[in-house]
């Protein structure tokens, strides 16, 4: 995980939350001019995308609050319960659109006139250039990825709605309108269960996917003046930053504050590990270690 501020993304979020207001506010007047359900629902499924950017972008404040006594890394935790709160969200969604899709194929219901494909059109443009605003950050970003994944969604969507409204009208298919919208369910529930699979091991402690242990393990133990190590530990600290605790095993003239430093910087630079805490021990401690046991990695 690269070590990605923050306050990056906050011209984002205003930008993508104030944009998707005003397409709520469109939604909703030409769902009331129309008589349109359709359009009527679709702004209220927005508003909860709006809440989700919210979440996101409250995450992210809140990870950049100072540590106290209390809590002594700070909020950073916030922006992996945003994350897994996003996907929960994205997969409730997902199921009413199932659901609406089955009543659809029951009840084939036309899409109603050209203003409901004129208003997707626009939905496509404002999601797509929001999910835009985080294309970048959410490779990194677990947070920023579920607000990526929700105005992404939403853009398929909306593409959904125009084709099939434009096949309604050419050939009457009344079934096309739901097939498409599982087919569009289909995929952002593949990329949804892998936001909700990592968010779950963020939240649990698991070694971030993209750090390798392995890697990490082989330079320890590689180093020169290093004989073991024990009790190692690779856990999240928040969806951006990565935490490290070992027990080095060393040469008696390894144990200063220079060597400390040397592994420190390498892991920082090198295998994406922003807060190191190391322990160094000498041949003759490693039968004290209480923590030197097999069920410590």
């Amino acid at each position: 995980m690269s070590h990605q501020h923050s306050t990056d993304y906050n011209f984002s979020f205003a930008l993508g939350i104030s944009l998707n207001i005003i397409f709520v506010l469109i939604e909703a007047t030409y769902g009331i001019l129309s008589d349109s359900l359709a359009l009527l629902a679709d702004a209220g499924h927005n508003l909860s995308d709006i809440f989700s950017l919210c979440l996101a972008w409250g995450a992210t404040f809140l990870a950049k609050k100072t540590a106290n006594e209390k809590r002594t890394y700070g909020l950073k935790k916030v922006t992996i319960i945003a994350s897994l709160a996003s996907a929960m969200i994205l997969l409730i969604a997902l199921g009413a659109m199932i659901l609406e899709a089955i009543s659809r194929f029951k009840n084939p219901q036309p899409i109603e006139g050209m203003t409901i494909i004129i208003v997707a059109a626009i939905g496509i443009i404002i999601n797509t250039f929001t999910a835009l605003l985080f294309l970048k950050g959410q490779k990194d970003d677990l947070n920023i990825r579920g607000a990526f994944l929700h105005m992404a969604a939403d853009a398929l969507v909306s593409v959904g709605v125009v084709l099939a409204g434009i096949l309604i009208l050419i050939k009457d298919w009344l079934w096309i309108d739901p097939l498409i919208t599982l087919v569009i369910v289909g995929v952002v529930l593949i990329a949804t269960l892998g936001l909700l699979k990592d968010s779950i091991n963020y939240a649990i402690d698991a070694v971030p996917k993209d750090t390798d242990i392995k890697e990490v393990r082989q330079y320890l133990e590689g180093l020169h003046k290093v004989q073991s190590i024990h009790d190692l530990h690779i856990w999240p600290l928040s969806t951006t930053e990565t935490a490290l605790s070992v027990h080095l095993i060393v040469e008696t003239d390894a144990l200063d504050n220079d060597f400390l430093l040397q592994i420190q910087k390498y892991l920082h630079n090198n295998l994406k590990i922003h807060h190191s805490t190391i322990q160094l021990e000498t041949q003759h401690s490693e039968t004290e270690c209480v923590l030197n046991v097999p069920h410590c990695l």
